[in-house]
């Protein structure tokens, strides 16, 4: 084997390291919280040495800002953008609203929401960090749909619809008031896990009556 598909190899198993460390650390982070979270334990339940979880992660708030990339990722590839739902434009609003209420009350997500929460004052990097990748970013997925298909000022909408529709319930589970979505947030579940019904009625009401030509 030449020195190059040795290199190939090596950085494709870093990589699949590095992964790995970062789903299991991000179970260890909901289990027990940031300041039980140890690197010991990360290194442990991740089956390598803590010389090799530092060579990746230099510190444990580190490792958490990677666990915050890792869950933008992964909640962005289930949550999509409003064309992937429907072809009418209030259809395809109301849905991606109902998707992401799903998302954000499903259990994990509630989880590592509290969790960033207890930390924000102690670490805002991290909490920033959350909001950017799960609250702007949907603002501004929702954003460019509605500045494509209506004839609105997009960003106050995308925020109007946003509140309207995932905040009050969002709020209530986060407080334990309602209980968290605890199934599979699967799309096919969609209208067991949200009131699609009123979300309609909410994005019907704040919607411009008539879609841009």
């Amino acid at each position: 084997m030449s020195p190059e598909g040795a290199a190939r190899i090596r950085q494709r198993r870093g990589a699949e390291l590095r992964r790995h460390i970062l789903v299991t650390a991000k179970e260890v982070f909901l289990e027990t919280g940031y300041e039980r979270a140890s690197m010991d334990t990360v290194a442990a339940r991740a089956g390598t040495s803590k010389r090799s979880l530092y060579a990746h992660f230099e510190s444990k708030d580190k490792l958490f800002l990677a666990i915050l990339d890792l869950i933008r990722e992964l909640y962005l590839i289930r949550l999509k953008t409003p064309d992937a739902y429907a072809a009418d434009p209030a259809e395809a609003v109301a849905l991606f609203c109902g998707r992401f209420l799903q998302l954000m009350t499903w259990e994990p997500q509630v989880r590592t929401c509290r969790l960033c929460i207890a930390e924000a004052e102690r670490l805002p990097g991290s909490s920033s960090a959350y909001f950017d990748a799960i609250f702007a970013t949907t603002r501004d997925i929702l954003t460019a749909y509605l500045a494509d298909h209506f004839d609105a000022d997009a960003g106050p909408l995308a925020e109007d619809l946003l509140a309207r529709t995932v905040l009050p319930r969002l709020f209530r589970t986060l407080l334990n008031v309602e209980g968290a979505f605890k199934g599979d947030p699967g799309e096919d579940v969609l209208p067991e896990a949200v009131d699609l019904s009123a979300i309609r009625r909410l994005v019907t009401s704040t919607l411009p009556a008539e879609a841009a030509t």
